[in-house]
C-alpha cells in the first residue's frame, strides 16, 4: 500500500502543514502570518504619501462646481439684463436699468464679481447684454473668468415685424 511504509520510502507523503491562520496549539497565528515589527504603521505612512493628491482632487471637484454655478449664475444675469434693457421707460419716466436687474438675478458673491456690459435698446434690432464673472481661485492658479451673453429684440423692432428668426417663422410687415 502507498503510504503506509517507514518514512522516507517512495511514495510517502510529509505531514500536512497548517496554514498560518489555523493556529497551533496555543490558538496564536502561525509567526510568519503577523506583520514584522518594522512593517507597523506603514499604511499610515502610505496614507500620508498619498493624502496630497487626495485633497487636490477634493479641491478641483468644488472648484469645478463652482465654476459651473457661477456660470449659470452669469447667464440668469445676462438674460434678465437684456430682457430689462427691452422694457418700455417705468410708469415714472425713468429708463429701465439692465445692470440693477442682472446683479438682482444672480446671488450676492456672484454679483460682486461681475462685470455687466447691458446697453439700452436702439430704435430697432435687438440687444445683447453680457455678464462676465470672476471665478474664485480655491487652488492658487486656477483663477479664471467666464462670460454669458443674452440677445432680445427690441420692441420697435418687433412691431415693425423684424424677427430674429428666419423667413418661414417671421410676421410679415403690415
Amino acid at each position: 500500500m502507498r503510504g503506509s511504509g517507514p518514512a522516507g520510502e517512495p511514495g510517502d507523503r510529509a505531514p500536512r502543514a497548517r496554514p498560518a491562520d489555523e493556529g497551533g496549539s496555543t490558538g496564536r497565528p502561525h509567526p510568519a502570518a503577523r506583520p514584522a515589527a518594522r512593517d507597523r504603521g506603514i499604511a499610515s505612512i502610505e496614507f500620508l504619501g498619498f493624502l496630497p493628491l487626495l485633497l487636490i482632487v477634493a479641491l478641483a471637484a468644488i472648484q469645478l462646481g463652482i465654476a459651473a454655478f457661477a456660470t449659470q449664475q452669469a447667464g440668469s444675469g445676462a438674460r434678465a439684463a437684456a430682457r430689462t434693457a427691452t422694457l418700455d421707460r417705468t410708469p415714472g419716466g425713468e429708463p429701465p436699468d439692465p445692470e440693477a436687474a442682472a446683479r438682482s438675478a444672480m446671488t450676492d458673491w456672484v454679483a460682486d464679481r461681475a462685470e455687466i456690459g447691458a446697453p439700452t435698446c436702439p430704435d430697432g434690432g435687438e440687444v445683447t447684454a453680457t455678464v462676465t464673472v470672476t471665478v474664485p481661485e480655491i487652488i492658487p492658479g486656477t483663477g479664471f473668468s467666464t462670460t454669458r451673453r443674452a440677445t432680445m429684440p427690441c420692441p420697435a423692432a418687433l412691431e415693425s415685424g423684424w424677427s430674429p428668426y428666419p423667413p418661414p417663422y417671421a410676421r410679415s410687415a403690415p
